[in-house]
């Protein structure tokens, strides 16, 4: 199992390079659960939504004057099996490493991840707490806990990415991971849907989670739980289905009830004027609008590959 490397902290190689992380990986989110959620689409099209919305992100967001780097994802049905409580596990850990290998290439003091489901954040932070060791917090602003694991009944592994950074992810992921990140320095903020069997796993291993109501008046508990933690530093990862689908449903499941834009926008404001944040992620954006557009214009005169 990886552990914290310490030695590597401010002032080492790569100081005050940005990476933008460009990680289009959709495998994680298990077919079951997508062809339920998602079921105006054929599944294999709704299960590469995650490269869809990695597209669409990389077209919107503000130019980025560092270095960009592409994560190989490949996008055949190869290795979706599920092996040892993982689905798609051999695919999900060959990719895996080619991120780490991405980024060491670069040896960024700071990155910015695009995905991709929630799992795109587990190489980056890890990388980011082996640099910063025990000055690293991570927020994971999110509906779910992502605490599962490969004893879970889902077998996604887009819902195990916060367990597999605190070290109890699969034994052939953690032995990829240069450090873990301790569960003590874990904030779960605007958690309200969950499975029973994970929970647990929360209260058990020292997270802290915070529900959409605790954060609505003020990030302030938030911000208390950060000082307390003694950390100058955070790795921020943010899905996109932490938002309110009352007011807009922009990842793959409908949760209703949680952050608005507002909340999330001022959460992320707060936290970056309090600490420095030096991992960011957005995660989990399904464009739905995007891909039946992406369906309509299928087989347009002088759009194919050939013309």
């Amino acid at each position: 199992m990886a552990q914290h490397d310490s030695s590597q902290a401010a002032g080492s190689e790569g100081e005050g390079v940005a990476l933008r992380l460009v990680w289009p990986q959709w495998q994680g989110a298990g077919a079951a659960i997508v062809k339920e959620l998602a079921p105006e689409f054929p599944l294999d099209v709704a299960r590469r939504g995650y490269t869809v919305g990695t597209a669409v992100l990389q077209a919107v967001l503000p130019p980025h004057e560092g270095p960009t780097a592409t994560v190989p994802v490949t996008m055949s049905d190869e290795g979706l099996e599920v092996r040892d409580g993982v689905e798609a596990k051999e695919v999900l850990v060959k990719q895996l490493a080619g991120a780490l290998e991405v980024i060491r290439d670069h040896a960024p003091a700071r990155i910015m991840t695009i995905g991709g489901e929630c799992a795109v954040s587990v190489a980056p932070f890890s990388e980011l707490a082996r640099r910063y060791g025990d000055d690293l917090a991570v927020v994971w602003i999110d509906s779910h806990p992502d605490v599962g694991t490969p004893k879970s009944e889902y077998q996604g592994y887009h819902a195990m990415a916060v367990a597999a950074l605190t070290g109890h992810g699969d034994p052939d992921v953690q032995a990829l991971l240069p450090a873990n990140v301790s569960p003590s320095r874990v904030a779960l903020v605007g958690l309200h849907s969950w499975t029973d069997d994970d929970f647990p796993n929360i209260a058990e291993w020292g997270i802290q989670p915070f529900g959409p109501d605790e954060l609505r008046a003020s990030t302030q508990p938030l911000l208390d739980w950060l000082a307390a933690t003694g950390c100058s530093r955070v790795a921020l990862h943010f899905d996109v289905d932490a938002v309110d689908s009352n007011d807009v449903v922009l990842g793959l499941g409908i949760e209703p009830d949680g952050l608005t834009g507002t909340d999330v926008r001022r959460i992320i404001a707060d936290v970056n004027e309090a600490v420095d944040v030096v991992g960011s992620t957005i995660a989990e954006f399904i464009p739905r609008q995007v891909m039946h557009l992406q369906r309509i214009l299928n087989g347009f005169p002088l759009l194919a590959a050939d013309h």
